[in-house]
């Protein structure tokens, strides 16, 4: 029995985990694949306090589990398949063992948002990738379409032209929702060229993407762009659908939670991107990852647990 389970081991689940393991609570995080979440690929990250210098994604995600290991939190990798959330001991199953603990913290976060649009599903990974800093040194010299106008999309562009001899920059309105900093940085570049009012009908190719179809949403104009890969950065959806019916969700399938990280179901906290916010970043993730760890330590506190 553990005092604390933490599903999910990016920035959140990390943060919490270095809180409640430093509070000597015998603190176990369930991570289905690798350190970091979303933040494991980001190619360099400028905004996190504390580095002077840009530091990689997936070197602060490592950086955050030594961290939280080094206090006393055991981590494993096994993905969890059902949640048990009522009562005073809370269950997870994995796809290899059962797990119990007397509170926990939900911190799967989210993903990355498919365009549904024929020949996606077809060619994901030969040429559509959700992920430039994973995929972006495959299409070295190359041209390459990003499909978006938030912040992740205009870091793809500037990523990818550091590879490739072109990139289109499709966005479906007439100004970007990205930071001005990042706007700025993409309109000197002389390598991306952005493709206003329009948005994907089709990709195309038979073993690896061809070309993208695509349609101006002001004037109806249909046109082929050639293009050697798509990146899709159209935002994330939440991943939360083990907690689906279980908990208190929002129309788009994020966990509600007050501002200390308490879910619908005493005992259940939720931190990071996989909880209703208004701003998703690595240092707002952290913050609620220290709030749910505090709050369990409470909660175990009143209940003298």
């Amino acid at each position: 029995m553990h005092d604390v389970i933490i599903v999910g081991g990016g920035p959140a689940g990390f943060t919490a985990a270095l809180y409640s393991s430093r509070a000597r609570l015998d603190t176990l995080v369930i991570e289905r694949l690798f350190a970091g979440g979303q933040m494991a690929t980001t190619y360099m990250m400028e905004n996190y306090p504390g580095f002077e210098e840009p530091i990689g994604g997936a070197d602060l995600a490592l950086r955050m589990e030594n961290q939280a290991r080094r206090f006393g939190a055991k981590v494993i990798n096994e993905a969890a398949v059902e949640l048990e959330l009522e009562g005073p001991v809370k269950t997870v199953k994995t796809t290899n063992n059962v797990y119990r603990a007397k509170t926990l913290i939900l911190a799967m976060g989210a993903s990355p948002r498919e365009l549904g649009v024929p020949g996606e599903k077809e060619l994901r990974g030969q040429g559509v990738s959700y992920c430039a800093t994973c995929d972006g040194a495959f299409f070295a010299d190359r041209v390459t379409a990003v499909i978006g106008g938030g912040d992740t999309a205009v870091e793809d562009a500037l990523f990818l032209s550091r590879f490739c001899r072109k990139i289109y920059l499709v966005h479906r309105r007439d100004s970007l929702r990205a930071a001005r900093v990042l706007q700025e940085s993409l309109f000197s570049n002389n390598k991306v060229e952005i493709v206003w009012n329009t948005v994907v009908e089709k990709i195309n190719g038979k073993f690896g993407v061809e070309s993208i179809t695509v349609r101006n949403v002001l004037t109806g104009e249909v046109k082929d762009i050639e293009t050697d890969g798509v990146f899709v950065a159209v935002g994330n959806q939440p991943n939360s659908e083990l907690v689906r019916g279980k908990l208190e969700l929002t129309e788009g399938g994020y966990i509600r939670t007050d501002e200390n990280m308490r879910t619908s179901v005493e005992g259940v906290f939720a931190a990071g991107d996989i909880r209703e916010k208004v701003l998703r970043q690595v240092i707002t993730a952290a913050a609620d990852g220290a709030i749910a760890a505090y709050m369990a330590e409470k909660y175990l506190a009143e209940r003298k647990l």
